[in-house]
């Protein structure tokens, strides 16, 4: 990251963006709430209520927050930005190998991948991501017996 600092009107001109970002969350999230179906019978209120109160209550502050900004670190660039974008695009490539690959694959590319844009040594990194997918497969499979897809490049 670089020494200078972005100007108050950078800052601002950020803070809004998130606020519009979390101001489309809220609605998005209100929408899906309030088309929650259930039985008239089943509670006075029914289970719309607590996602539909959320909604309402992020759109007000992030409005709030629309119009009284406060400061915010400026956009990454360089090394940072890579960074910041890749955790996201690994996460994706995971849930996308997760089915053909299956479950300790996809662990082992997203710990690996994490790993590496952290700058761990590739050798420590192969290490960790193995021991990572081991011990999770070991977990879920014979501690709490849950089954695991082995992907369909595996035959499963």
């Amino acid at each position: 990251m670089s020494d200078r600092h972005p100007s108050a009107k950078t800052t601002q001109l950020i803070s809004r963006g998130a606020a519009l970002c979390l101001l489309g969350l809220a609605i998005a999230y209100g929408i899906g709430g309030s088309v929650i179906e259930y039985a008239f019978a089943s509670d006075p209120l029914g289970p719309r209520v607590f996602p539909v109160a959320l909604a309402v209550i992020l759109g007000l502050l992030t409005t709030w927050y629309f119009f009284s900004p406060g400061t915010a670190e400026g956009f990454p660039t360089g090394r940072l930005l890579w960074r910041v974008l890749g955790i996201p695009v690994l996460l994706v490539v995971s849930v996308l190998l997760f089915e053909p690959a299956g479950f300790a694959i996809s662990i082992f590319v997203l710990t690996l991948g994490t790993a590496l844009i952290f700058e761990a040594p590739l050798k420590k990194a192969l290490l960790g991501a193995i021991g990572h997918a081991a011990l999770w497969w070991f977990i879920f499979s014979f501690v709490l017996e849950v089954y695991l897809p082995t992907g369909a490049l595996f035959g499963h």
